[in-house]
């Protein structure tokens, strides 16, 4: 499958470099084609990786990841043109963080929106799927480096679309008990207002190998 992975940073890295693992093909874009870290990347990861623009991503996949900076992911979407996700899966991974005015970053939407949420309504015809935001990148793409169960959590409107990430976890090494489906966008608001407590763990830790576990009663 081709996949387009908007984002050059150490997200996308991990992403597209699963990605080619698992034999897909996959351009990372970036703002402009020709940018020194997505050419490096492909460079090193082989003949099934590409780099190109935002657009030049977004065309080229059949499933587009969006791992840019969650403050501007919006504007990296645009670029990528509204025609080019066009009925595709987006997966947005993104976190609306704001560290502008010290840390740790603050969100800049929250309670009653998303950033998920204002992906779909910006690209009113892309799936929009959020996913794999609530841990490091690590551990989205290689569950083993957190022992015993522990939970990924996805939402959207779509529910072919959440069947199409769903079986794309799985691959990554997600057991199918572990992948839990929040409903619909809205759940994304909850899952990125997790993102404070998830940083203040860290600091607490000094380490993002780890991941929540839900723990149910027996009935």
């Amino acid at each position: 499958m081709r996949f387009g992975v908007l984002g050059t940073g150490m997200v996308g890295h991990t992403i597209a470099t699963k990605l080619i693992s698992l034999g897909h093909e996959v351009t990372m874009g970036s703002r402009r084609a020709g940018n020194d870290k997505a050419a490096a990347w492909a460079a090193q990861a082989g003949e099934s990786a590409h780099e190109g623009s935002f657009a030049g991503a977004a065309s080229f996949g059949e499933v587009v990841v969006n791992a840019t900076a969650g403050t501007a992911s919006l504007d990296a979407l645009a670029a990528a043109e509204e025609k080019n996700l066009t009925g595709k899966v987006l997966i947005d991974v993104a976190n609306p963080l704001d560290s502008s005015t010290g840390m740790p970053p603050r969100l800049t939407v929250a309670n009653t929106d998303s950033l998920g949420e204002r992906i779909q309504r910006q690209f009113p015809d892309a799936r929009v799927v959020k996913a794999l935001n609530t841990m490091n990148c690590e551990v989205m793409v290689d569950p083993s480096r957190v022992p015993g169960s522990h939970s990924v959590f996805l939402c959207g409107n779509d529910q072919s679309a959440k069947a199409d990430v769903r079986a794309l976890l799985e691959t990554f090494g997600w057991p199918a008990g572990s992948i839990l489906d929040l409903g619909d966008l809205s759940a994304a608001r909850g899952m990125e207002m997790y993102l404070p407590l998830w940083l203040r763990i860290f600091g607490a830790l000094g380490t993002g190998r780890f991941n929540i576990a839900l723990v149910r009663d027996a009935q």
